[in-house]
């Protein structure tokens, strides 16, 4: 990114009282993906200092939670925990303020701190990143938003099918308020689910009951899936066509 550029979103920061330019990436990313809705419960992993917690307080105006190993500063609205993600207690804490269903949102801005070896540096950024998506898959409720910032490299690939292993969409972006050159790059997940199931991969299932609406029943370690024309105690082979945050469509192969 030419240096005036870079320069519009530090002197944007400053004016608009944010306390970091990364609160525009915040706000391009959710404008375009739509990450965080009204009323959404967010959680915000390695927040300090706290740019991406204001700006998800603007545009949920619901519960906030921003957590992280170093002291974060005071935010209107916001609520904060000092602790290492890695660790249960943590987990313990951030589950005992937000909803038993769980959170909507969970985001991580947070980097390593940069050695000058690139190859280190991509495998801590992956490592960190790979942290935050457990994270995630422990408290997100069904059909929850996940956004996390990862060093291009390598492993980036395997970290992004990882991702789309438990979201329905996954992709890659990189927002304007990015300094170019970067190699930075925001990973999206959108529609959380429990990943029990894989888009056109063959089960054996059985229907175990017949749906209101005539369609079978059969679960794939407890996950729903809705089967056309079969009949209650058939084993059949399925293909998985379509998948929703509880629940995914087979056809008989």
């Amino acid at each position: 990114m030419p240096r005036d550029r870079r320069d519009y979103f530090y002197r944007k920061a400053k004016k608009e009282g944010y306390f970091s330019r990364a609160a525009y990436k915040l706000k391009q990313i959710s404008e375009k993906f739509i990450l965080i809705k009204k009323g959404d419960t967010v959680v915000d992993l390695g927040a300090a200092p706290g740019g991406w917690l204001q700006v998800a307080k603007e545009l949920s105006g619901g519960k906030v939670l921003g957590v992280d190993i170093l002291k974060i500063g005071e935010i209107d609205g916001v609520e904060t925990i000092k602790g290492d993600i890695r660790l249960a207690a943590t987990m313990d804490r951030i589950r005992a303020l937000i909803p038993k269903d769980g959170a909507d949102v969970v985001l991580c801005d947070a980097a390593p701190n940069l050695s000058g070896n690139w190859s280190y540096d991509h495998g801590r950024s992956i490592d960190l990143a790979t942290s935050a998506l457990e994270c995630a898959q422990k408290i997100l409720k069904p059909g929850g938003n996940f956004a996390v910032k990862v060093f291009q490299g390598d492993m980036f690939l395997d970290f992004l099918n990882r991702v789309h292993r438990v979201f329905i969409k996954s992709q890659a972006f990189s927002p304007a308020a990015s300094r170019d050159p970067s190699a930075e790059i925001y990973v999206i997940g959108k529609q959380f689910f429990s990943g029990a199931v894989v888009l056109n991969r063959e089960y054996v299932v059985t229907i175990e009951d017949i749906g209101a609406n005539g369609d079978g029943i059969a679960k794939i370690n407890d996950f729903v899936v809705f089967v056309k024309a079969v009949t209650k105690g058939e084993t059949l082979r399925i293909k998985i066509r379509y998948i929703k945050p509880t629940f995914a469509f087979g056809d008989r192969v």
